[in-house]
């Protein structure tokens, strides 16, 4: 993963692990224009943890996921919250999920409201 290679701090164990909790371990050897929108969103998804980010701004990342892999990112984004002590800042439609998080914002017009 390419992030990580510049910062010097590949792992290939690592790489392979958050390819497998996106779901995607098996595509591993895929090029991109090989997978799926969703496929390429969830890759996107491993490639921006792969060097344990204090901060992960996430607008939509479910968007483009069936049901059951968005619940499964949904699930892996929440734990590493709580295991790695990482901010998450997403952006969403699914009021569910939004309904779950610690604080909420929602922009109306122009302006940013708290909920």
């Amino acid at each position: 993963m390419i992030p990580a290679l510049i910062a010097g701090k590949f792992e290939k164990k690592r790489a392979l692990s958050l390819l497998e909790r996106v779901g995607l371990l098996e595509r591993v050897h895929h090029y991109p224009h090989q997978l799926s929108g969703g496929e390429q969103q969830r890759v996107a998804l491993a490639r921006s943890l792969i060097n344990q980010p204090a901060l992960l701004l996430a607008d939509e990342p479910t968007g483009n996921l069936d049901a059951e892999n968005a619940l499964q990112v949904q699930k892996l984004l929440c734990h590493l919250q709580k295991e790695q002590g990482l901010t998450l800042v997403v952006v969403t439609h699914d009021q569910k999920w939004a309904q779950s998080a610690d604080k909420r914002y929602r922009l109306e017009e122009t302006q940013l409201l708290s909920y």
